[in-house]
């Protein structure tokens, strides 16, 4: 990693520019409650990893953060729709989020669903506002989200982690099959939607698809050791939860050393995938290291 790349500078300057980006995308009309509600879990807070290696893989591939900023905030829109939703009593059933209120305690279950699908339908509607970009890319773009997001991805990891709940003979397959799903999936979509509209070639591509699969089970690793370690006020929502849950996770499976040191082990395999991009690859070789690094 280069020694003069300052990590907390480039997250602080590119979470700026999303925030403004994210604000700027929905505006309170009637009926005002849903715009509201969209508005309260989508301007949370937050890390905005997801944009931001969405900005920071289409720079590396000679694009603009104004061409991948449309798709950056879709992917946000998306993220924040899984935790509304992930939130709900039916599914994960929290009471806070980024150290608020969960979207249902404060608009009621009925407008949590709708706003999250509110988001969803809307981020699609983001991308088709990317400037300056030949419509087959935008559409190679759509595509990768949609997979994402269903039940192909997302909506899939999550049903076998609902069905696999209190069950004790999960195996490290299933869990790994969750993760991948529920949590790498999206992560792997920012990373290359990035890639697709810079007009990565495809062995760019299979590169970073490989970067972004270490990161997001890195990623989901080191999110179960702080569900066991961290306080809800690090955490920003419940501590303990997949304990009480009964959620097979990676430290249940093989204890908290082990864990972290397969969460170190995949960001090393991570940060492998990006060398021959030498120093432009700074920000992708730094963000893969913070994942194990961060504690909330």
């Amino acid at each position: 990693m280069s020694s003069n790349f300052n990590l907390d500078s480039y997250l602080q300057e590119r979470q700026q520019e999303v925030e403004i980006a994210l604000d700027q995308s929905i505006e309170v009309i009637y009926p005002e409650k849903i715009y509201e509600s969209m508005r309260y879990s989508l301007m949370a807070g937050g890390k905005r990893l997801r944009p931001i290696l969405c900005l920071a893989t289409c720079e590396l591939l000679g694009g603009t953060t104004a061409i991948a900023m449309p798709t950056a905030c879709a992917l946000e829109m998306i993220h924040t729709m899984s935790l509304i939703h992930d939130d709900l009593p039916c599914m994960d059933n929290d009471d806070f989020r980024r150290g608020k209120p969960t979207n249902h305690k404060v608009y009621g279950e009925d407008i949590a669903v709708l706003a999250g699908d509110a988001l969803l339908a809307y981020a699609f509607e983001m991308v088709t506002k990317t400037p300056e970009v030949p419509a087959p890319r935008v559409l190679q773009v759509v595509t990768k989200l949609a997979q994402a997001v269903g039940a192909a991805g997302l909506v899939g990891g999550q049903v076998v982690d609902l069905e696999s709940e209190g069950k004790p003979d999960v195996t490290e397959a299933t869990l790994t099959f969750i993760h991948t799903h529920k949590t790498g999936a999206l992560l792997e979509a920012s990373v290359l939607s990035g890639a697709i509209l810079a007009g990565a070639e495809p062995e760019d591509l299979a590169r970073l698809a490989r970067y972004a699969q270490n990161i997001g089970l890195a990623f989901q690793i080191v999110d179960d050791i702080l569900d066991i370690t961290a306080t809800q006020e690090q955490l920003g929502k419940t501590a303990g939860k997949d304990l009480q849950a009964q959620k097979a996770t990676y430290p249940s499976l093989w204890g908290l050393e082990a864990s972290r040191h397969k969460a170190e082990s995949l960001v090393i395999s991570a940060q492998n995938e990006v060398l021959p991009w030498g120093e432009k690859g700074a920000a992708l070789r730094a963000i893969a290291g913070y994942i194990t690094s961060r504690t909330h």
